[in-house]
């Protein structure tokens, strides 16, 4: 049973915005008045890099780049008049495309309407529409499906699904560079899959990308319905309300403007330099407390909605490739990071809550209330209680379970599930890792771990190619060791000998021996 003590540590570690309906609770994070207060100078710190950073300062020292995903909710703090109009410019421009596609003042070359929407992107580019369409959409646009990886299944499985609507299918690529393999990939298949049906896929393409890029130049030279940018200084983890995140939520029939109301009204609160009316600075100390600024618990998001399903996977990018880095800014290796895992609850409680309450104790809980329980009237489900309050009581059980066994947790409340409590929840969780980063004095806004696994692949695929060279010009079979040996690749005998077993599953090759016994495994191309 509660007390007053527990009310008075609920009350003191409650923090609240009434213009947003928006509450922080951090009663069970372990962050007390004395903790904050300890953390004074080193958070007013981080607060004035945070205002440099929106002034326009060069925060991404690694790529010489300025870090402006928050002039995008907000173009009049942006640090020039150009970039302010681009910003306009672009959220114009996507309102009018939107409503002459839902509208059908655009539609395909037979002069129907467009009913769906393909959207080919990887990471940010496709993580944070696939959230806004979990969460926010709805009847009224497009209906959505992504490629979002180079799987091959996953490809045929997706344009299989849309083989009967294809010809009223709008298909959107998205890439900074015009050179990331899997969206290179989706959209090569997908001109495929359009060329089978007879269709001309440019006259129901748009790209999003950034200027002079080999998609740039691939759209206008073949002239697609439109070509919207990306801009340098918008990383993917943090495009959402840029084209990328903007265009599909238009065409899904969302309120742009109130998307983009809620992320400024969550800016302007995270500004305050005043930590205890400050939501993302309580939020990046309670991480630092809770993991010791080292990471020491993983965070677990377990949000109490259906339609917040993907809220951890957004998170999981946004976090952990903002968090996990080898070194500080001074070049001290320091391996930080906070693992983000979840999914939703209450499903969740017949699933691993039981090895949080009871397990290892190497985490902490973020619940995500939203009051609303849904529009219009619930019926009861028994003679007193609506699913809705069944669904209260069982995060509030949860709660109280880990409570009771000192395991930490914070709770986010939002009112419902709008476009701007959803904006607001993101722009929170983007001021927090910013706040967090500077704390641990990282750069939260490089990712040099992707780029290290780019190059790899890179690699492999170049030594898969000189192998299958050897082999058409080889006149015998060759083993694992004498491939390694003719290509110069001493010590790549596994990555040889599974590329050889990858190509075998899907190409003709004489096989001999086994797989299964690689010393003895001799293999040549079929002739």
């Amino acid at each position: 049973m509660s007390n007053v003590k527990d009310w008075d540590n609920f009350t003191n570690n409650l923090y609240t915005n009434s213009d947003l309906g928006f509450f922080l609770d951090l009663s069970d994070a372990s962050i007390i008045t004395s903790k904050i207060q300890s953390f004074g100078g080193r958070i007013q710190a981080a607060l004035n890099d945070m205002d440099a950073l929106e002034k326009g300062a060069k925060s991404n020292p690694d790529e010489d780049r300025q870090v402006g995903h928050y002039w995008l909710r907000n173009p009049d703090i942006s640090p020039t008049s150009d970039i302010c109009q681009l910003i306009k410019d672009t959220i114009r421009d996507i309102k009018i495309f939107a409503f002459d596609v839902l509208n059908g003042r655009l539609r395909n070359p037979a002069g129907q309407t467009f009913t769906n929407l393909l959207l080919i992107g990887i990471g940010g580019s496709a993580l944070g529409p696939q959230f806004l369409y979990e969460a926010l959409g709805s009847k009224k646009g497009l209906k959505i499906d992504f490629l979002d990886n180079t799987d091959p299944d996953g490809i045929d499985r997706t344009l299989d699904q849309l083989s009967d609507s294809m010809s009223q299918t709008l298909v959107l690529v998205i890439s900074k560079s015009g050179g990331t393999a899997e969206t290179r990939n989706g959209m090569l298949e997908t001109q495929a899959a359009f060329r089978k049906k007879n269709l001309d896929f440019a006259k129901q393409a748009v790209a999003i990308t950034g200027a002079g890029s080999r998609l740039d130049t691939l759209a206008k030279q073949e002239q697609w319905l439109s070509v919207f940018p990306m801009w340098d200084w918008v990383g993917g983890r943090t495009s959402i309300m840029s084209a990328v995140g903007l265009l599909p939520a238009a065409l899904m029939d969302i309120d742009l403007e109130a998307f983009l109301i809620g992320a400024r009204t969550m800016d302007d609160a995270t500004r305050s330099k005043n930590i205890q009316q400050n939501p993302a600075a309580l939020l990046a100390l309670s991480w630092f407390v809770i993991g010791d600024g080292r990471g020491a618990r993983d965070m677990v998001i377990l949000p109490y909605k259906d339609r917040l399903l993907l809220f951890s996977r957004y998170l999981q990018q946004l976090i952990m490739e903002s968090l996990g880095k080898s070194h500080d800014l001074s070049g001290k290796l320091v391996q930080q990071g906070i693992a983000v895992y979840g999914n939703k609850g209450s499903t969740d409680q017949h699933a691993y809550v039981q090895q949080l309450r009871d397990g290892l104790d190497n985490f902490f809980v973020t619940f995500i209330e939203v009051l609303s329980d849904r529009e219009g009237q619930s019926i009861l489900v028994d003679q007193q209680n609506t699913s809705g309050d069944y669904l209260f009581g069982f995060y509030k059980g949860t709660q109280t379970a880990l409570r009771e066994n000192q395991r930490p947790s914070i709770t986010i409340t939002i009112p419902d599930l709008t476009p701007g409590s959803i904006a607001a929840l993101i722009a929170l969780y983007e001021r927090a890792v910013g706040i967090y980063a500077l704390l641990v004095n990282i750069n939260a806004y490089h990712q040099p771990g992707v780029e290290a696994g780019k190059k790899a692949a890179g690699f492999v695929l170049e030594t898969k190619n000189r192998l299958l060279t050897l082999l058409e010009s080889a006149d015998q079979s060759l083993s694992v060791i004498e491939i390694c040996e003719q290509l110069s690749l001493a010590g790549e005998e596994v990555l040889i000998y599974q590329i050889l077993r990858h190509h075998a599953a899907n190409n003709p090759l004489t096989i001999d021996g086994s797989f299964h016994d690689p010393t003895n495994l001799r293999v040549e191309l079929r002739k």
